[in-house]
């Protein structure tokens, strides 16, 4: 029986490099369909956020990718069949694409994509690629600003990523209110900037660019302390409780997305939605109403060509991790104990027993 066709094979031009397209008339968006959602419509989608502007700069999704490790999450049959979360760069694939070493908390090395320009993007998004996973650090290191040592590489973070998870009974909207009401006000108590785009879910997200000097260990430090604070001044909208059991209908604030080895999806990622909904950044006046639900692969290249990038920013200042180091301080002589790590990870010396509550109970 011989097997259905999903059109012809074709080349596009990424910036000046041919990236071939295949099974251009797959279905990847069951809900949208051969009108908008196929392979084809993935692949122009990603190639017009990632290509070169016309002023010569980076594509605001290359930015948002440049030279951090980057996971793949792949739907090869569309996103209603089997999920590939793909952390190595394969063997077979072209010459411009680039890779960089990253260590897992097992210890052990993997070659993930390191991207540098348009064409690795569009070449991810023709193998399926639904949305991309990157690292908070780059795999660029040496010396600073005014010659400060240390600086960067995969083991310094460089973003300090702050994740507003609705849990059940609550939604975008209290999401939202979080952070309008309690983060941006910290966040500006701190002397940091902040940057904030939807997830493409339910949830929110909010960008710190911190000086990437600090060991992945110490910025997760840093983030309980930062969640901590804002729990405190959310009047019970938000838990810093690892184990679901112990969360109420409020706002997870999910420190642990500043550990090794784990991440979020990129900017102007596409997600695993039946809309193909895109995690799209936002200044803080447009979070105010904005609908993440109208932000998809079909709408955000004219929403960027209208108003720009709202993250185009992110990189002009590198704020000092020492406020939050200070505030976790603070939290250790209150005699506050450190929180869980995710369980893909050896037992710390800093956590608590990981063990559900119920069950240490028992």
């Amino acid at each position: 029986m011989a097997k259905p066709s999903h059109g012809e094979p074709r080349e596009l031009d990424v910036d000046g490099v041919p990236v071939r397209l295949s099974s251009p008339d797959r279905v990847v968006f069951p809900a949208l369909g051969a009108d908008g959602g196929t392979k084809a419509h993935l692949v122009e989608y990603y190639r017009a956020v990632a290509q070169r502007r016309e002023d010569g700069s980076p594509g605001p999704l290359v930015r948002a990718l440049a030279d951090r490790p980057t996971y793949l999450q792949r739907f090869p049959d569309g996103i209603e069949g089997d999920e590939v979360y793909q952390k190595r760069v394969p063997a077979h694939a072209p010459g411009y694409v680039g890779t960089t070493r990253v260590t897992f908390p097992s210890g052990r090395h993997a070659d993930a994509l390191r991207v540098d320009a348009a064409a690795p993007v569009v070449w991810a998004a023709q193998m399926a690629t639904v949305t991309f996973h990157p690292w908070p650090t780059r795999a660029t290191e040496g010396g600073g600003p005014d010659g400060v040592q240390g600086w960067g590489g995969n083991d310094h973070p460089d973003e300090l990523r702050i994740d507003l998870d609705p849990q059940p009974g609550t939604a975008f909207d209290e999401a939202r209110a979080v952070a309008l009401d309690v983060v941006a006000p910290l966040l500006d108590e701190l002397g940091y900037a902040g940057h904030p785009k939807t997830s493409g879910g339910r949830g929110l997200h909010v960008y710190v660019r911190i000086e990437p000097l600090h060991e992945i260990r110490q910025v997760r430090r840093a983030a309980i302390a930062l969640a901590r604070e804002v729990e405190r001044r959310a009047g019970g909208r938000v838990t810093t409780a690892w184990w679901k059991e112990e969360r109420t209908a409020a706002i997870f604030v999910d420190y642990n997305q500043n550990a090794r080895d784990h991440t979020i999806a990129s900017a102007y990622s596409a997600r695993r939605t039946p809309r193909a909904t895109v995690s799209t950044p936002v200044t803080w006046a447009e979070l105010a109403d904005v609908a993440p639900d109208d932000c998809t692969i079909a709408t955000v290249p004219a929403l960027l060509a209208r108003r720009g990038d709202p993250m185009a920013a992110l990189d002009d200042v590198h704020h000092p991790l020492e406020p939050l180091l200070e505030l976790a301080e603070r939290d250790d002589a209150a005699g506050l104990e450190g929180l869980p790590y995710p369980p893909n990870h050896p037992k710390m010396a800093d956590e608590p027993k990981r063990v559900q509550p119920s069950r240490a109970r028992d």
